[in-house]
């Protein structure tokens, strides 16, 4: 497993303290997840501070418009040198295998290596009554589904919860991959998201990457907080 620590702080100034008090921690298995508020905000400066810090960057923006703006904009979203990105499987088969082949397109024009892929299938703010409301099936039905199609269109892995981790690798792969954000690692508030669960869980599920943000950023102590979750997810 590897830990992905969501940066959303009131500044950039801040999310550059935070890592830099972090710094030692730099790993192959430590990644920095870059979201809406933080890019919006910051923009490209921002991805070019933290690359300069040497932490491998995480760009979730969900990208979710019609395939060929979708395609553009994670070609876009590659060139800037990050080495993840997300879009929505929502957008379906034709704009999902439209970003691999733009992508494929952009290592062999560029001459760089692409980001990782990940489409997301129901966010983890999403209980059942609320996710039936807009899609129409039950959460985890309609996460396997949506994670076939991100598997069949040639993505990287898929956003899910934890607790829809087991069931889209058994109907895809075991080395397609899961990103679940809502990790609590040690019973922290759930906050604004529904579908919580710590590491340990993760772990069962067979998660690959692990979304944590509030229970390190918040944390009054960041760098033990995060020594814990690295040693705790390595122990496992």
């Amino acid at each position: 497993m590897q830990l992905c620590l969501a940066l959303d702080l009131e500044s950039m100034e801040e999310n550059l303290a935070l890592l830099s008090k972090l710094s030692s921690l730099q790993s192959d298995c430590f990644w920095v997840k870059v979201g809406l508020r933080s890019f919006i905000r910051d923009g490209v400066r921002l991805i070019d501070e933290i690359k300069a810090l040497g932490f491998k960057i995480f760009l979730d923006l969900k990208l979710y418009d019609i395939p060929n703006t979708m395609a553009d904009a994670a070609y876009s979203c590659a060139l800037l040198g990050v080495d993840m990105i997300t879009i929505h499987t929502s957008s379906g088969r034709e704009a999902m295998s439209g970003v691999m082949a733009r992508l494929k397109e952009m290592e062999q024009k560029e001459g760089k290596k692409r980001p990782l892929v990940f489409g997301v299938s129901a966010l983890t703010s999403f209980d059942d009554a609320s996710f039936s409301e807009i899609y129409h099936a039950p959460i985890d039905t309609q996460a396997t589904i949506l994670g076939i199609m991100a598997y069949e269109s040639g993505l990287d892995g898929i956003v899910c919860s934890v607790f829809e981790s087991l069931e889209i690798k058994a109907a895809t792969n075991p080395s397609f991959l899961t990103l679940t954000p809502g990790i609590r690692p040690f019973a922290e508030s759930s906050d604004d998201q529904k579908r919580v669960a710590s590491i340990t869980q993760a772990k069962e599920s067979k998660s690959d990457f692990l979304v944590i943000g509030r229970p390190i950023y918040k944390n009054d102590n960041p760098l033990a907080i995060t020594q814990k979750i690295l040693q705790e997810i390595q122990s496992l």
